[in-house]
C-alpha cells in the first residue's frame, strides 16, 4: 500500500469516527418498549391525619413540642422550642391551596433552663486526632 492510500484511509477513518461521535451519524439503538407507570389505586382525595409530640428531657435540657392536623388540602399546626437563652419560640402555621404556607412566629418569656448534667468522673473520651 502506498503512502497516499494509507493517508487517505487514515483520514477517512478519522472523519467517520468524528461524525459518529459528534452525532451527525447516530449509532443505531435498539427500541425499548415503554414501561407503564405505576398507578396508586389507594389515592385518598380528602386525606386526614393528626399527630403530636412533646419532649421534656431533664438529662439534656431538650424541650420541644409539635402538633399538626390535616383535613383535605388544609394543614394546621404549631411547634415550640426552648432556645438556649431560655425563651420559648412558638411557630403557628397553616397551609392551603389558596393562601399557600403562612407562619406566625412568637417569642415567649424565658423559662428556667436547667444546666446540662456533667459527665461522670470515670467517663472516657476518644483519643485526639493528630
Amino acid at each position: 500500500m502506498n503512502s497516499f492510500k494509507a493517508t487517505t484511509l487514515f483520514v477517512l477513518s478519522f472523519l467517520l469516527f468524528g461524525f459518529v461521535h459528534s452525532g451527525l451519524i447516530a449509532p443505531h439503538a435498539a427500541a425499548v418498549p415503554a414501561v407503564p407507570l405505576a398507578v396508586d389505586t389507594q389515592y385518598d382525595p380528602a386525606p386526614q391525619y393528626t399527630f403530636a409530640y412533646d419532649i421534656q428531657d431533664s438529662l439534656t435540657g431538650d424541650s420541644k413540642s409539635q402538633q399538626e392536623s390535616r383535613d383535605g388540602d388544609v394543614v394546621k399546626g404549631s411547634y415550640s422550642v426552648v432556645e438556649p437563652d431560655g425563651t420559648v419560640r412558638t411557630v403557628i402555621y397553616t397551609a392551603d391551596p389558596i393562601n399557600g404556607f403562612n407562619a406566625v412566629v412568637q417569642r415567649g418569656p424565658a423559662v428556667p433552663v436547667k444546666p446540662v448534667v456533667p459527665l461522670p468522673a470515670g467517663f472516657a473520651h476518644a483519643a485526639r486526632i493528630i
